[in-house]
């Protein structure tokens, strides 16, 4: 194994250090609700559940502790292609050097990319888990560099109690042995008392340390409308979509029917959106997800395929 000399860091490993990171590359100058317990838990080597709401700040706590570290890459397994080019893209525009390797890196960009591992010349990289789990890949990461952190977003995936099962999760465990054992940190949102036990038991989390911030939110607004016939709730539907000015809102539905008939009604409100759901097409799938995610598109009406991964600051109305 290869061990990749990185950059010496200009941080000191501690908390410290993690702060003034925090700080100087991403603009913030205090951490959020349970960050610095689980960056203090990751610097320390210990293997790491954090239960966060959506929008607390999941990703600093392994991307902050993998600009303290002198050697060795960090790994975030991510299941979604979009959420994990918005990322890249904004690290590298922080000034980390960031990259992924998925279903849309060609084989020659792959190479280029693991050989920038191995010079120490990348500190986070970012896999899809069905290609991390591939052997070749796997050994050709593990000899060219090795893995201070192997972070693990959406971790709830792993668990068949979870909203959102892939079966390519359950070959974490598995890979992270074959390199060599190194630190796990696994991030969710979504995870009760009985997912979270799933989630140590198929990862392999060794005495984890598990840390759940507060899921309070005050600035949520909860509300039950009742409509009667279909039209008429396409009509309110409408009506508080007129509302929202360059706010983004997603409406859930309970099947791919009634996306399709909401989505179409809505159309003819003159409330322009797309559907969303499994029965698509993956590439359009995606497509949407982009153009939500990068503001040329701010409705969806979708089943609960659509949500996973989302990070999007705008959304002021969910139904």
């Amino acid at each position: 194994m290869t061990q990749a000399a990185l950059q010496p860091s200009r941080w000191q490993l501690s908390l410290d250090g993690a702060r003034s990171a925090l700080a100087e590359v991403f603009g913030y100058h205090s951490f959020r609700e349970g960050q610095q317990e689980v960056i203090a838990s990751v610097l320390a080597g210990a293997d790491t559940l954090a239960v966060m709401p959506t929008g607390g700040g999941k990703s600093l706590c392994y991307q902050v502790p993998a600009l303290l570290f002198d050697s060795g890459v960090t790994v975030v397994v991510s299941p979604l292609l979009a959420l994990m080019k918005d990322q890249v893209d904004a690290l590298r525009a922080a000034g980390v050097a960031a990259a992924a390797i998925n279903s849309t890196v060609s084989k020659d960009e792959q190479a280029a990319t693991l050989d920038g591992v191995a010079r120490g010349d990348i500190r986070l990289l970012y896999v899809a888990p069905e290609r991390f789990g591939a052997y070749g890949f796997t050994e050709g990461l593990r000899q060219r560099a090795s893995v201070s952190v192997l972070a693990i977003d959406e971790a709830h995936c792993v668990s068949q109690w979870g909203h959102d099962f892939r079966p390519s999760y359950r070959d974490l465990a598995r890979v992270r042995e074959r390199l060599g054992n190194p630190p796990m940190v696994a991030l969710t949102a979504t995870a009760d008392p009985l997912v979270r036990d799933d989630i140590i038991s198929q990862l392999g989390l060794r005495s984890p340390a598990v840390h759940v911030a507060g899921f309070d939110r005050p600035n949520l607004h909860l509300a039950v409308v009742r409509a009667g016939s279909l039209k008429q709730k396409a009509e309110l539907i409408a009506e508080q979509l007129r509302g929202l000015g360059d706010q983004s809102a997603i409406i859930y539905c309970g099947t791919r029917k009634r996306v399709e008939n909401l989505s179409e009604s809505l159309h003819r409100a003159g409330i322009r959106n797309a559907r969303y759901h499994a029965g698509m097409d993956a590439d359009d799938r995606r497509r949407i997800q982009e153009a939500f995610q990068r503001d040329s598109l701010r409705v969806i009406v979708a089943t609960n395929a659509f949500g996973l991964g989302i990070d999007k600051p705008d959304v002021r109305l969910v139904l």
